[in-house]
């Protein structure tokens, strides 16, 4: 990054897998990195020792990442934390009720998972106000997640003229 000392980031999903993918992505880009399985553990953990942001899954056990941001935003010393969502139940039954009060009343920034490591790391830089080292693999993940978006509120005769349009400047 620099010779600032390195930016401390809290990920926090219930996947292992999860949490150790994202935090090799994040140590790897020059960050520390800290997990927690769920809200409960990310909370005690945000009290003992405050991180510069919080990477947050929203359905978890016990305590899902909603309630967390709820309780972080009760508290002045932490409602100031940069959160980033990163899910994978953004539009299903599980998760979509709190994605949609997260994006709208809650910090609004989310990547949807299976997330790319730069696209990642690109996503955190920004929130944190770090200059961007963009890669083309990220740039095309934001073109896609931003396409993806646009086509789900998008009607069939317009996609289909759009998919016309496309094929026939192939030709």
């Amino acid at each position: 990054m620099n010779s600032e000392q390195p930016r401390r980031v809290l990920v926090v999903d219930d996947e292992a897998d999860v949490r150790d993918y994202l935090r090799s992505a994040l140590a790897d880009a020059g960050f520390v990195v800290e997990t927690a399985v769920d809200g409960l553990e990310a909370l005690e953990m945000v009290r003992r020792n405050p991180p510069d942001l919080i990477s947050l899954d929203l359905v978890m056990p016990r305590h899902s990442g909603a309630k967390f941001y709820q309780a972080l935003q009760k508290d002045s010393h932490f409602s100031k934390i940069p959160v980033l969502i990163v899910t994978g139940h953004a539009r299903d039954d599980l998760g979509r009720a709190d994605f949609e009060e997260m994006t709208m009343s809650g910090p609004g920034v989310y990547l949807e998972k299976p997330v790319h490591p730069d696209t990642y790391v690109a996503a955190v830089r920004r929130l944190l106000g770090i200059e961007s080292q963009e890669t083309p693999e990220s740039q095309s993940e934001d073109l896609r997640r931003e396409l993806s978006r646009e086509l789900s509120g998008a009607d069939r005769h317009a996609l289909q003229r759009a998919l016309d349009a496309l094929r026939k400047k192939e030709r």
